[in-house]
């Protein structure tokens, strides 16, 4: 396979072309089910995107601000542990401050390859990372990373790959849906290669559902883009503003859950298709999964990966693995 010549500043550009028909049986699906629901890939639009990037500035949202000062205090372990000439990996390509502070830290990275989702966010994102490293080689791959992806068929330079995952995503997905995630990002590994992946830790139910529901409503509007999404994409009608944000923590299930919740008695039609909604009936976007060091330990040996070392903040809230194969 040959790189793109419409790449612009990308050594390739590879796109999977992930279907919009899952986005739309994802969604009949979901909204037909006893609670409804729909899973939280479908958040990433473009503007979806964006705005989770306002998110991670918000003051209530901990997690990005955490993660980087781990990074910060670690930076000499992770060049040491990764050596040079590294090929850093990142499905979901997120913050640039993230992956700035990630590739600072390495000594003398030879590529980045992002995978997205989202195409418009990821050629952006990819496109601006090449231009403030202009002696990287940087890609990307528009790909529903939770499906099967063949980097064996795309020019990826070689040396040693780091697959980073940070930010809690793994978090996002139910323990089974995790394992098999951990297991496609581990079918990724060659010998020596490794796994950096950021975890979000159980704390109290006020810091936890604030980080959710944040002061700014940026959340909120998060959420409820998804409903614009639909309308826009799947011929949807839906009141948008008949519906409002809701964050809990659910301590039993060890998760925050995000809903939107109707507000009044409604019927809406999405790609012809009629659903009904009572007041106080809700739609279930998004799980985060909180987890504890043991319980990320087991999770990730299910997936025969080996927990080589563990970084946390002072207060505990967060915390960085360094996976291999076991």
């Amino acid at each position: 396979m040959t790189p793109s010549q419409n790449a612009g500043a990308l050594a390739f550009f590879e796109d999977l072309h992930p279907p919009k028909s899952r986005f739309l049986d994802d969604v009949l699906t979901g909204l037909a089910k006893r609670q409804k629901s729909i899973p939280p890939k479908h958040f990433y639009d473009a503007k979806g995107s964006a705005l989770f990037d306002d998110i991670t500035g918000t003051d209530d949202y901990y997690v990005t601000r955490t993660e980087l000062g781990i990074l910060d205090g670690i930076a000499d372990d992770i060049a040491a542990r990764a050596g040079k000439d590294t090929v850093v990996i990142e499905p979901g390509s997120g913050s640039s401050v993230k992956i700035d502070r990630l590739l600072n830290a390495l000594d003398a990275p030879a590529a980045y390859v992002g995978l997205d989702i989202s195409k418009d966010h990821l050629i952006s994102a990819c496109e601006d990372l090449a231009a403030r490293y202009p002696g990287l080689t940087v890609g990307a791959i528009c790909a529903d990373f939770t499906q099967a992806v063949p980097l064996g068929e795309f020019p990826i330079p070689d040396g040693r790959r780091l697959v980073f995952f940070p930010g809690s995503t793994i978090g996002n997905f139910e323990p089974d849906g995790a394992r098999s995630l951990l297991c496609r990002l581990r079918d990724w590994l060659r010998p020596g290669d490794a796994i950096l992946i950021g975890a979000d830790r159980v704390k109290s139910a006020e810091v936890l559902e604030n980080a959710y529901d944040d002061q700014q409503g940026v959340t909120a509007a998060f959420n409820l883009n998804l409903l614009t999404r639909i309308n826009r994409e799947l011929n949807g009608d839906i009141d948008t503003g008949a519906f409002s944000h809701r964050a809990v923590w659910n301590a039993e299930l060890s998760r925050v859950e995000m809903h939107l919740v109707a507000n009044r008695d409604m019927q809406f039609t999405v790609s012809g298709q009629t659903f009904a909604m009572k007041k106080g009936e809700t739609i279930h976007t998004e799980n985060s999964h909180k987890f504890t060091i043991d319980r990320f330990t087991a999770l990730a040996a299910s997936a025969d990966l080996s927990v080589k070392t563990h970084w946390s903040d002072d207060r505990g809230y967060f915390t960085l693995y360094w996976l291999e194969r076991a």
